[in-house]
């Protein structure tokens, strides 16, 4: 969330902004309502101030002048909860359109309305090439029993599956590695709840444009699709001491999304399903604009190297103002090389959002005048499964029909070199 006086004394600004991300909402109206609701709290303030006076006067009048006063308050009251009636209205109107006020974008954001236009920034490995004709993750996991679509469907429905034998244990695999790989980067671990209040995702900025998206319980709560949102709800409502800033939190949950806006697209196979796991680096850090940029790149470089030791092909991207969330001033994603689609796919994102969600959340910190701040907030895809699982088993494929283990995973998997 933006600051109100900064989108007042900054309007054009914040209007550029929410068009370089598609973003409709009407900041005139904004400030058309916020100042309605400062008239009448200005209003408000002077008649509660009334009330106190003649509450004052009243034990020292005399008859009288008391039945005046009495006459006079009660006059005072009504008009005072016909402006309270009012305000609150305005107030609801005001969240409204505060919560639909999008972060402004970083200057170095290309232009463009969909991830079609994100550029590209790096390119890492050859992408592979076979002497045989390869198969898809889905013939090859099924070849050797890695994964139960059909029982998935049966138990959960579209998009259902199971994970089992070799496909289970590669998945531990991963989670164990990148559990030893992130926490050497200085990350305190964090298992976080994957249900949350509804004020968690409004927090995060998933709320209120991504709600199709989410599952909601019967209790009103929302089954989150990131543990961002279990994270930075840790923190909600916190004063931290700046000396323990940096926050670095790896943390990991279920998620759950319902890929609303995607039917009819990759319907087959584990790159879209309603239930996943993720490893997610979250970090808290000072109101520095140059230390959000210099933690954006290093998340961003964490998840690269994390790649790279995995040794699959892939390139980076910066997203361009249309593919950009709410709160996100900028973003990166890697994409993992498909060999049998013969396309990049997403795998991680990279994002820095400034004071925005710490706004929401309530997380500030004193700095060394003693003046109280909120902080900023960063997010970073560590490794998502089964997703991974796509390109690892296409590019690691062998023209025997075996599925060669990544070096680094190999002690994960019993020390073996091979699937099947």
């Amino acid at each position: 969330m933006l600051d109100i006086n900064f989108i007042r004394e900054n309007a054009e600004i914040v209007k550029k902004g929410a068009a370089k991300k598609n973003n409709k909402v009407d900041i005139d109206l904004l400030i058309k309502t916020d100042d309605e609701r400062r008239v009448l709290l200005s209003r408000i303030e002077e008649l509660r101030a009334n009330q106190n006076e003649v509450s004052k006067k009243i034990p020292q009048a005399d008859d009288v002048e008391r039945e005046e006063l009495l006459s006079g308050m009660k006059t005072l009251k009504e008009e005072l909860q016909g402006l309270e009636e009012k305000h609150a209205a305005a107030m609801v109107e005001w969240r409204n359109l505060m919560l639909q006020v999008p972060n402004i974008p970083d200057m170095s954001v290309p232009e463009g309305k969909t991830d079609k236009d994100n550029m590209e920034t790096k390119v890492w490995g050859e992408k592979t090439k076979f002497d045989f004709e390869p198969k898809d993750h889905v013939e090859l996991m099924l070849k050797h029993d890695m994964v139960d679509f059909e029982a998935g469907a049966k138990v959960h429905g579209f998009r259902g599956y199971y994970l089992k034998n070799d496909g289970a244990l590669l998945s531990w695999a991963i989670w164990n590695y990148a559990q030893e790989f992130f926490l050497k980067k200085g990350f305190s671990p964090m298992i976080v709840p994957a249900i949350a209040r509804p004020s968690n995702f409004f927090g995060t900025g998933h709320l209120p444009n991504e709600a199709e998206d989410l599952y909601v319980t019967q209790d009103g709560d929302y089954l989150a699709g990131t543990a961002e949102v279990g994270t930075m709800g840790y923190y909600g409502d916190s004063v931290l001491d700046k000396d323990s800033l940096p926050k670095k939190n790896l943390s990991f949950s279920p998620c759950y999304r319902r890929e609303a806006g995607s039917h009819g697209k990759d319907t087959k196979g584990l790159i879209r399903v309603h239930e996943f796991y993720k490893l997610e680096q979250v970090i808290i850090c000072e109101a520095s604009h140059e230390k959000s940029v210099e933690f954006h790149e290093w998340l961003n470089t964490n998840s690269e190297e994390f790649i790279e030791s995995l040794n699959i092909p892939y390139h980076t991207v910066k997203n361009c103002g249309g593919d950009l969330g709410l709160g996100q001033v900028k973003k990166y994603d890697i994409e993992l090389w498909v060999p049998k689609e013969e396309t990049y796919r997403e795998i991680s994102s990279a994002s820095y959002f400034h004071d925005f969600q710490c706004r929401r959340f309530n997380i500030r910190y004193k700095d060394e005048a003693g003046k109280m701040r909120f902080a900023h907030s960063l997010n970073c895809t560590a490794i998502p499964t089964p997703r991974i699982l796509v390109s690892l088993v296409e590019n690691f494929q062998e023209a025997d029909g075996r599925i060669r283990i990544p070096e680094v995973l190999q002690p994960y998997m019993q020390g073996r070199t091979h699937i099947g």
